[in-house]
C-alpha cells in the first residue's frame, strides 16, 4: 500500500507540474485582449488566440480532474484505479497544450516577422511540444516491445530498501523541477505580455529579435521541465526506476541550461531599454549567463570532481561538507 500511495503522490506531483506549465499560458492570454496592441493584431489572429485560450481551458480542465475525482469517486482513497485515472486524464491534455503553445508562438511571430514565417514558428513549436509529450515516449515503448515485461520482474525481484532507495530520488528529481519550473513560467508570461506592450513597439529592431530568441528558450526549457511528468505517465507507466530517474535528471539539466540562455537574453532587452546603451546590454547579458552556467555548473562540476578525488585517494572530507 506505501508504494501504491507513492505512485499516486508522484502521479498527484506531476500533474502539478503540468499545471504549473497551463497557466502560464492561460495566465498571459486571458489579460493580453486588454493590452493596447491587441487590437492592432490581424483578425485572424485575435481568433486563433480565442481558440488558443479555449484550448488551454480544456486541457486545464483535464489535469484538475483528477482532483475532483479523488474526493467524489474515491473517497480520497489511494486505489489502483485513481493510479490509472491520474495517467488517462493528464495524457490527453499535453495536446491542447501544445496546440496553445503553437499559437501563442505563431501570434508572436507573426507580430514580428510577418505570417508566413509565424506560421512555420508556431508549428515548429507545436511540433516540439508534441515531439517531447509524445513522440518520444512512444518511440520509447515501440523501441522496447518487452519493456512492460521485464519492469515487471525488475520490480517484483528487486530488494525492498532499493525499491525505496530509487522511489525516493524519484520524488526529489521531481519535486526540483517543480523548484526549477516557477522560474520559466514566470519569465514565459512576462515575454509573451511584453510582446503586446506599446514600449516593445520602441524597442531597436535587434532587441525584439533577442526578446523573441529568448522566449523561444525558455518555452524550450518549459516543455523540457514537463516532459518527465508525460515520460512517466507514458513510458513507465508511474513506476519509480532507475532509467526514469537519470532521463528525468538529463531533461531538468538541459532545461536548465536553455533557462539560464533565455535569462539571460531577455537581461539584454531590459538594459537596452533602459539604458539605451546596446554594449552596456551585451556586457551584462554576458555577465548574467557566465554567472548562471558558472555557478550552476561550474561550481557544481568542481565540486563532483574534488568529491571522487577524495574519494579515490580516501583522503578526509572537510570539516562542515556533509
Amino acid at each position: 500500500m506505501a508504494d501504491l500511495k507513492q505512485k499516486i503522490q508522484n502521479g498527484l506531483d506531476e500533474t502539478r507540474i503540468l499545471v504549473l506549465g497551463a497557466q502560464v499560458l492561460i495566465g498571459f492570454q486571458f489579460p493580453s485582449v486588454f493590452q493596447k496592441n491587441f487590437d492592432k493584431l490581424p483578425p485572424l489572429t485575435r481568433e486563433l488566440m480565442l481558440v488558443g485560450l479555449g484550448l488551454m481551458l480544456v486541457a486545464l480542465g483535464l489535469l484538475i480532474w483528477p482532483t475532483a475525482y479523488h474526493r467524489i469517486v474515491a473517497h480520497g482513497e489511494d486505489t489502483k484505479e485513481f493510479h490509472t485515472f491520474i495517467t488517462r486524464a493528464a495524457a490527453p491534455a499535453l495536446f491542447p497544450f501544445a496546440a496553445g503553445l503553437g499559437i501563442v508562438l505563431f501570434a508572436g511571430g507573426e507580430k514580428l516577422f510577418g505570417r508566413t514565417p509565424g506560421v512555420w514558428l508556431g508549428a515548429v513549436g507545436a511540433a516540439t511540444a508534441l515531439w517531447f509529450w509524445y513522440g518520444l515516449e512512444m518511440l520509447a515503448r515501440r523501441g522496447h516491445p518487452h519493456a512492460r515485461v521485464a519492469k515487471e520482474s525488475e520490480t517484483m525481484s528487486r530488494e525492498p530498501d532499493n525499491q525505496q532507495k530509487i522511489s525516493e530520488r524519484v520524488k526529489q528529481v521531481l519535486t526540483e523541477t517543480r523548484v526549477v519550473l516557477p522560474g520559466a513560467q514566470a519569465l514565459l508570461g512576462f515575454q509573451f505580455t511584453t510582446m503586446l506592450m506599446e514600449g516593445f513597439d520602441k524597442l531597436p529592431h535587434s532587441a525584439k529579435m533577442v526578446h523573441f530568441a529568448a522566449l523561444a528558450l525558455v518555452a524550450v526549457s518549459t516543455v523540457l521541465l514537463m516532459t518527465p511528468a508525460a515520460y512517466h505517465r507514458i513510458v513507465e507507466e508511474g513506476e519509480d526506476t532507475e532509467h526514469f530517474h537519470r532521463f528525468t535528471s538529463h531533461t531538468l539539466l538541459a532545461a536548465m541550461a536553455f533557462l539560464a540562455t533565455g535569462i539571460s537574453a531577455d537581461f539584454y532587452v531590459v538594459v537596452v531599454k533602459t539604458m539605451q546603451m546596446e554594449w552596456l546590454a551585451a556586457a551584462c547579458a554576458g555577465a548574467a549567463i557566465a554567472f548562471f552556467f558558472g555557478l550552476w555548473f561550474g561550481c557544481t562540476l568542481v565540486i563532483r570532481s574534488r568529491k571522487s578525488q577524495r574519494v579515490r585517494t580516501g583522503s578526509p572530507a572537510p570539516a562542515g561538507s556533509r
